[in-house]
């Protein structure tokens, strides 16, 4: 009977740790990770939808280097 509480117990830690492997790495990692954008990729994306022309995305890029 303690024998197959023992792996019982053995199996339950490896599952809870696995699963927070695949989670996201940790035990306390939430799995959320913020990513910030660069002023210059800002730039771009806002070019690109049409929001600015060439002319102020060439100024704003200069003035960002």
């Amino acid at each position: 009977m303690g024998i197959i509480f023992v792996v019982v117990v053995i199996a339950g830690v490896w599952f809870i740790f696995n699963q927070a492997h695949a989670y996201g790495g940790g035990l306390f990692n939430t799995g959320t990770q913020v990513r910030v954008e660069t002023p210059l990729e800002v730039l771009k994306k806002r070019y690109a939808r049409g929001e600015i022309d060439r002319a102020e995305y060439e100024q704003r890029k200069a003035d960002l280097q």
